[in-house]
């Protein structure tokens, strides 16, 4: 929901269950600041779950995994956007809306996925299977985007590999997602050795530890966690769906295996579910602070620029994702 209108005294009963009252006048000035710099660039905000509060609640414009924020950016009616999130977001961003300015506040702001797996990377591994579709993570550089057929997320990935038609495809780079799909469909699958460093720390032992200090918590599991966490865990699904079965079934207690910030977002919204909150931070996605949106904001950096035959392949591969 768009904030552009609110003020950041309004606007501290969304988090109040989440940052201290002691806290939240660290956050005013900038809130304040960024809110005005929204209507005086038109711009608008598009923030992942893994965002802290006071961006995701109280800044942002558009939320939501990756796929949301994709689908998302297509329709968006604004001159600028800013992607709080990582730099692969930005880009895709950017794919989707090449005559808009697309920023990220911080250059930094990668993903060990996207930094496992290079287009050179790509090519060698059709050169290896030959005619085998290559089906790619949105998690990755446009220049990996642009040598796959098509991409995909958590949210689609199982639909996206069933939908080619094909007995085995090349899935990259995260191999856990890769196995974790391979558990529900025939399609063989060739997975890249790629891992995310937030999920990959999970373990069973993790959720058993978890089950007997918290007796009927339910277990959530983001599918870059290894298969074998999948297996321990009531549930596994993107971070949209894991937010939608809090929603949906309300339980008493929840433990989210995925970054901690999710947990945060999705507490505010269901202050009748007492959150468990195992901590495993992205460095990446906590490069991005109100105070560089500020400046983000006010010198209009970072822009984001993709090579116009690198952006169009990848175009299509996006595209194709968000057509089924």
């Amino acid at each position: 929901m768009p904030v552009s209108l609110s003020t950041a005294a309004s606007l501290y009963d969304r988090v109040r269950r989440v940052i201290p009252p002691i806290e939240w006048p660290a956050f005013t000035d900038d809130i304040d600041a960024i809110l005005a710099l929204k209507r005086q660039h038109n711009a608008v905000i598009l923030a992942h779950n893994y965002q802290t509060p006071e961006i995701f609640h109280c800044v942002a414009d558009i939320v939501g995994d990756s796929l949301a924020l994709a689908r998302k950016a297509m329709s968006v009616d604004a001159d600028v956007i800013l992607l709080a999130g990582v730099h692969f977001m930005a880009e895709t961003a950017k794919l989707l809306n090449p005559g808009k300015t697309v920023l990220i506040p911080d250059l930094g702001a990668g993903c060990s996925l996207a930094e496992s797996v290079t287009a050179e990377d790509v090519r060698l591994m059709r050169q290896r299977y030959p005619g085998v579709p290559v089906v790619t993570y949105v998690n990755t550089s446009a220049a990996v985007k642009a040598e796959s057929d098509i991409c995909c997320t958590s949210s689609n990935a199982l639909q996206v590999v069933e939908s080619l038609g094909a007995p085995r495809v090349i899935m990259l780079p995260d191999e856990y997602l890769a196995r974790n799909i391979a558990a529900q469909t025939k399609i063989e699958i060739i997975a890249w050795k790629g891992h995310c460093e937030v999920h990959e720390r999970f373990t069973p032992t993790d959720i058993r530890e978890l089950r007997e200090a918290h007796p009927g918590v339910t277990v959530l599991a983001h599918p870059e966690c290894p298969p074998e966490v999948v297996a321990e865990a009531d549930f596994a699904g993107s971070t949209a769906a894991m937010s939608d079965y809090v929603g949906r079934h309300k339980p008493a207690r929840v433990v989210l295996m995925t970054e901690c910030s999710m947990s945060d977002n999705v507490a505010v919204e269901h202050p009748e579910v007492d959150f468990v909150r195992p901590c495993n931070l992205c460095p990446h996605m906590k490069r991005i602070t109100l105070a560089n949106i500020r400046t983000a904001l006010e010198q209009n950096r970072h822009i984001v620029t993709i090579d116009a035959d690198v952006a169009g392949r990848a175009r299509r591969a996006v595209e194709r994702m968000l057509a089924i």
